[in-house]
């Protein structure tokens, strides 16, 4: 906890836009780490990456709930849909950011499957019924969209 509990935190701010949950999201995440510790496997990967796997989907679970409602203004609340959130969300990334610069390169499809991925932490299968389109094909727009962002990015 000392060693990355503020790390961590950050992470949680950046995820959640919201102080308070970012604070149970952490505190959530290192209470699961200590009841599941027998269950990391050092052959799968770094302990780091395996605290933040389970903070992030500690922080998308948060999101999921009802209490994201919360953090929107009072005048987005009522009229916010899914696509809507996902706008919102992209919104907020300034001009000048590189994840901004690169997404804008997309084409739309990839770039609505990977928002609906990350920020609302939709399967492919969830993304594949809502936007009407086959699981195939979904899954390579994200496989795809992800490769040209890591290229933009790298």
């Amino acid at each position: 906890m000392d060693a990355e509990g503020g790390r961590m935190l950050g992470v949680a701010r950046r995820m959640l836009r919201r102080s308070d949950l970012a604070e149970d999201a952490v505190q959530d995440s290192f209470v699961l780490i200590w009841r599941k510790a027998h269950q990391f496997d050092a052959t799968r990967g770094q302990a780091k990456a395996w605290l933040y796997t389970i903070l992030r989907n500690r922080c998308l679970t948060l999101l999921r709930s009802a209490d994201r409602e919360t953090a929107l203004d009072p005048s987005q609340r009522e009229t916010a849909s899914e696509e809507a959130m996902l706008d919102i969300a992209y919104n907020r990334l300034e001009r000048a950011n590189d994840l901004r610069v690169c997404l804008e390169t997309l084409e739309p499809e990839k770039r609505m499957a990977i928002l609906s991925s990350y920020i609302l932490g939709y399967s492919h299968g969830e993304i594949a019924g809502r936007m009407g389109a086959p699981l195939g094909t979904v899954k390579a727009w994200v496989r795809r969209g992800l490769l040209v962002l890591r290229e933009c990015l790298g």
